[in-house]
């Protein structure tokens, strides 16, 4: 056997500790990124507390397999290289409904977690939280736009 076969052995047997590392680390991450994201909306009650903020307990169903589909979906599009022709306009409204998710989303962790309260007590503006809100919504939402705006490609 050549000096040639036996580097292309040893560089297959490397190829294929690669892969196998490879889809190791891949696979535990999927696994701890998952687990989290469970332990997130179970243990902390985040999808109950959502639904008793917009008052539509008869919708939890409805909650669950949204975010369920959601994440199966998500991880199918990731890997896949998908090309949408739709008009701006309907992206607009998927947008704005994405956006109102993620943002009821943070509510309920917030309200489940009282972090506004600590906050405000600790930097000492209990009587201007509102005002405190309001900053942190317009500050989203402006820095948002700017992203999108400036440094987003067409």
């Amino acid at each position: 056997m050549s000096l040639c076969m036996k580097i292309r052995k040893v560089y297959r047997k490397l190829m294929i500790i690669k892969i196998i590392f490879t889809i190791f680390i891949g696979f535990s991450g999927g696994l701890s990124v998952g687990a989290g994201y469970v332990a997130f909306l179970t243990v902390l009650g985040i999808i109950p507390r959502l639904t008793q903020l917009t008052k539509t307990m008869k919708m939890i169903q409805m909650y669950e397999w949204g975010v369920v589909l959601g994440a199966v979906v998500g991880t199918l599009v990731m890997f896949q290289d998908i090309h949408l022709h739709i008009s701006p306009y309907v992206l607009i409204l998927f947008g704005l409904l994405g956006g109102s998710f993620v943002g009821m989303m943070t509510a309920a962790l917030t309200e489940v977690l009282n972090v506004w309260p600590i906050l405000a007590k600790r930097i000492g503006v209990d009587d201007k939280i509102v005002i405190l809100l309001m900053a942190l919504v317009f500050g989203k939402i402006f820095g948002s736009l700017f992203h999108w705006i400036y440094f987003v490609d067409q």
